[in-house]
C-alpha cells in the first residue's frame, strides 16, 4: 500500500479489524518511512452485477448511485446515516444473490420496499421519482396507500386492543377500583 504522506509502499499493519457487517475489513497502517498513519479498507470486489435499464441498455451497478437516490429521499429527515448505509447494505446484498443481470425496476421496488418500513415522506419522495407521478392525483392515491396499511410500532401500545389479545386473567389484582378520570 502506498503512503498518502511520502508515497513510500513500505508500510505495516498495526490494527485489522472487520466492519459491523462483516462486508470489509479495516486496517491501521503505519508508513515506516515517515511514520504516518492511515487507515485501508479492503472488501470485495463485485464488479460482474449489471443492471437493466429501462431502455433496455446495459450498465454496471453503482452502489454509490443508488446510496445517493436513497440519501436524496431522506433529505433533511430525521433518520441517521447508520440506517441509511444498513438499508444500502440489505437492497445490495438482496440483489447480489439475485443473479447477474437486474433490471433497475427491481432495484426501485425493493428501494420503495424498505423506505416504505422506515419513512413514509422518503419514500413518497423516492416513490414521485421512480413511478414518474406527473400530477397531484398521483401523489394523493400514493398517500391513501399509505394510509390503508396497518403501522405497528412496538414502542407503543394498541389504543383499542382486541379482546382475544388483552383478555385478564381471573384473580384478585383484577378487582374494579373507583376512577375519576384525572380529577382529585
Amino acid at each position: 500500500m502506498r503512503c498518502p504522506k511520502c508515497g513510500s509502499r513500505d508500510d505495516k499493519v498495526i490494527d485489522s479489524r472487520q466492519s459491523r457487517d462483516s462486508s470489509s475489513i479495516r486496517r491501521r497502517r503505519e508508513c515506516l518511512k515517515c511514520k504516518y498513519r492511515f487507515t485501508t479498507y479492503e472488501e470485495i470486489e463485485r464488479s460482474d452485477l449489471r443492471v437493466v435499464k429501462r431502455d433496455r441498455t446495459h450498465e454496471p451497478f453503482d452502489r454509490r448511485k443508488l446510496a445517493a437516490s436513497i440519501a436524496k429521499a431522506f433529505e433533511k429527515r430525521s433518520t441517521s446515516l447508520l440506517t441509511l448505509e444498513d438499508t444500502v447494505d440489505e437492497i445490495v446484498h438482496e440483489l447480489e444473490t439475485s443473479g447477474r443481470e437486474v433490471p433497475s425496476s427491481a432495484i426501485g421496488t425493493k428501494v420503495l420496499e424498505k423506505l416504505r418500513a422506515i419513512d413514509e415522506v422518503a419514500y413518497l419522495r423516492y416513490a414521485s421519482v421512480y413511478q414518474q407521478f406527473r400530477d397531484v392525483d398521483q401523489f394523493v392515491d400514493a398517500i391513501h396507500t399509505l394510509g390503508r396499511r396497518v403501522k405497528p410500532n412496538a414502542a407503543q401500545r394498541e389504543l383499542f386492543p382486541s379482546e382475544t389479545a388483552q383478555r385478564p386473567a381471573p384473580g384478585p389484582q383484577n378487582i374494579p377500583t373507583s376512577k375519576n378520570h384525572g380529577r382529585v
